[in-house]
């Protein structure tokens, strides 16, 4: 499962969104990458708090208005009774200016209403500012933490590659020096030709073999390494390009272990061999075959 695919789930889970199938899957994950039951905890932690950054809800444009004309409506009714008698009748000064001071008062009120909330808009909108800047500023961090973590298992799953291709050079250099001593106690190894085939395989780049040829006693051994291991039917099979012939020499067949994909050959073409031109491995049915079939796994010079 890839790192992308775990932080989805981590989101479905701070939401608790999770199906049956993706919790299992998710408890799974956590056995392996106990990290995500942290990124998990944060974002649960950050969605709940945008719960508390909507921002408040305004009041009415008309408050003013209809303040206004409840108290008109309440000095209208105070005056009533004194519009019904016979004759038209002031209001003694005293009593106006009551309600003059009272719709002055009423007013003000108003109007310092209205600025305390202006203001306490004004601050809450600087407030959810301020939250929604935090959250961002978290999910950049949590976001960072992720792809640290990702960063640190490829660098990791690289060393781990790099070290076993470092191995995997030492050990063909010592079965080639291992192979050239052999060499060296049978004849002269300048008489020898010695190729280096490599792969063609897309699934095993890395599979490579070693040929050593001795032409004065028509022999050569063959050490392959990395080859995939083969199904019951079918064989590897080794062939001499020799520019005398118009087909490449058939070298004979061979099998590798299925856990390594190691292998060795000593074969004897079953044709004289002047000029070693190639090597090359080609993979067949069982038994080999005359002539060159199957897909080349191995090439070289």
């Amino acid at each position: 499962m890839n790192a992308e695919r775990h932080e989805d789930l981590a989101a479905l889970a701070a939401l608790d969104l999770l199906t049956p199938a993706e919790q299992a899957e998710f408890s799974a994950a956590l056995d392996h990458h106990p990290e995500l039951a942290t990124l998990a905890a944060t974002l649960r932690s950050t969605a709940a708090e945008l719960a508390y950054s909507a921002p408040a809800a305004e009041p009415p444009a008309e408050l003013k208005i209809r303040l206004l004309q409840t108290i008109a409506s309440q000095t209208s009714s105070a005056r009533a009774p004194v519009t019904q008698s016979p004759s038209p009748a002031v209001l003694p000064f005293p009593i106006w200016l009551g309600f003059a001071t009272a719709a002055c008062f009423a007013c003000i009120a108003a109007y310092f209403a209205q600025a305390y909330y202006n203001e306490s808009a004004l601050n809450s909108a600087f407030r959810d500012q301020q939250t929604l800047t935090e959250l961002s500023l978290r999910s950049t961090e949590n976001q960072l933490a992720a792809e640290r973590l990702i960063t640190q298992r490829e660098l990791s799953d690289a060393a781990k590659h790099a070290n076993d291709s470092a191995a995997h050079i030492t050990t063909l250099e010592s079965r080639l020096a291992e192979t050239k001593q052999q060499l060296f106690t049978q004849g002269t190894l300048a008489d020898y030709k010695i190729a280096t085939l490599a792969s063609l395989l897309g699934n095993s780049p890395q599979a490579l073999a070693v040929a050593v040829w001795n032409p004065a006693s028509q022999e050569g051994v063959l050490t392959v390494q990395k080859l995939p291991a083969l199904a019951a039917d079918k064989d590897y099979q080794l062939w001499v390009v020799d520019p005398q012939y118009s087909i490449p020499v058939d070298g004979g067949v061979f099998k590798v272990d299925p856990t390594t994909g190691e292998g060795r050959l000593i074969f004897h073409p079953n044709r004289p061999v002047q000029t070693v031109a190639k090597f090359a491995v080609s993979l067949e049915r069982k038994g080999g075959v005359p002539k060159a079939e199957g897909p080349m796994v191995l090439i070289g010079p």
